[in-house]
């Protein structure tokens, strides 16, 4: 058999699974569902859970994970191509802190018992999980944090404040780094602990966000005891676990699916605005600006090509992951000014008037607002910038 039968027939592997995905993803992602996201609306616990639960009960609940874990196998071509589908069929994305970020870090550097206890209920939606990373005086510079955790016979005691931590208010679980040792450099005295959040001496605040959603909280530790064989990996080696997420964290194939998946929103609602203004409204401006936008997905997309073909190769990704979240961030930021100049500023007006209550356009007016914590979440965009001209430049 020639190079080209064997390319010829993996590309028509690949056709075939597209085909049931797009079949599946028709038929078994509810309509109210799918409704919530075309919209551009806050997609929730309930959306979430309630779609997971479906592609659990398919086999399809883990698109990344290997199979000896209930996941499904696929390899990074077929993962990026459900992630495709799924965003063009307007399907919710999978909740990313269990499935793709403490999920992976479970199976790398896990023990038999944590991956028996906290690997199926991910996968089954029982466990909801949020991060404790960043705290009020350690966000790009995560290694300074200083929430501590010491032995107490077979317990840790954690103490100290996380911030920004979405999800917690939803989550029954979080994963949090903690420092267990002063003496070392500060990377080496820091540990990854696994915490049930109805653990004694947990208290959560919600913060308020200038978009109206409450996604994101402070949590509080004090003297939250949690058992020593929660502790991911070796103790004072958390610094490793948390590279391994971050690495992955700013490169799964959702990030472009999504961008592609608001660029199509976005358009609707230029279009839908063009045809409520009834040439009142010159709209050649907006759609040029979105012409320049789709031109910025598809080369993330090329640029997504790339690393998926490195990771299948097993090659270095290089700055590739840092590039895809700056493209991405700033792409979102554009896509969503681009449809709040579209529904226009009386709907800003009145949304911040009337706190969004009946507002039409008021979800693109939080749309707006919400990605302008894109270039800070995950790693902000000056960092990524560093790492970037680091790598490059050498400097």
């Amino acid at each position: 058999m020639s190079n080209n039968d064997i390319a010829g027939g993996e590309a028509d592997a690949y056709a075939a699974f597209r085909s049931e995905l797009e079949d599946f993803a028709r038929t078994a992602c509810p309509p109210e569902i799918r409704a919530v996201v075309a919209a551009g609306q806050k997609v929730t616990k309930r959306e979430y859970l309630a779609w997971q639960k479906i592609l659990h009960e398919k086999g399809w609940g883990a698109p990344s994970w290997p199979r000896e874990y209930g996941g499904t196998g696929w390899d990074i071509q077929q993962r990026l191509i459900f992630e495709e589908v799924m965003a063009e069929a307007d399907c919710p994305p999978l909740y990313h802190h269990g499935l793709g970020h403490i999920g992976p870090v479970i199976i790398r550097f896990g023990t038999p018992e944590q991956k028996a206890r906290f690997l199926p209920r991910i996968l089954d939606g029982s466990d909801w999980w949020c991060q404790g990373y960043s705290e009020p005086g350690s966000g790009s510079d995560l290694a300074s944090l200083s929430t501590s955790a010491r032995l107490d016979g077979t317990d840790y005691v954690i103490n100290g404040q996380k911030i920004w931590t979405s999800h917690a208010h939803e989550a029954n679980m979080i994963y949090v780094l903690v420092r267990t040792s002063k003496e070392a450099k500060k990377q080496d005295g820091i540990s990854l602990i696994l915490v049930p959040m109805d653990s004694q001496g947990i208290t959560v605040r919600p913060i308020r966000t200038i978009d109206g959603w409450h996604h994101l909280n402070e949590v509080f530790f004090d003297e939250v005891r949690v058992p020593a064989t929660h502790v991911l990996g070796e103790v004072g080696k958390g610094w490793t676990c948390a590279k391994y997420l971050l690495e992955r964290e700013r490169l799964p194939p959702a990030n472009v699916a999504r961008l592609e998946l608001v660029r199509r929103q976005v358009t609707r609602v230029v279009e839908e605005a063009a045809k409520a203004a009834a040439g009142r409204r010159d709209f050649s401006s907006l759609r040029y600006r979105l012409l320049l936008a789709e031109a910025d997905v598809k080369g993330a997309r090329v640029i997504l090509a790339n690393a998926t073909d490195d990771l299948k190769h097993q090659r270095p990704l290089g700055v590739q992951p840092s590039v895809i979240k700056l493209l991405c961030s700033d792409v979102a930021q554009r896509l969503t000014s681009i449809a709040l100049d579209a529904v226009g500023p009386e709907a800003a007006h009145r949304f911040l008037a009337d706190d969004g209550e009946g507002v039409p356009g008021a979800t693109w007016v939080q749309n707006y607002m919400f990605t302008r914590a894109r270039t800070i979440a995950g790693g902000t965009s000056e960092v990524q910038r560093n790492v970037v001209a680091n790598e490059l430049l050498g400097a």
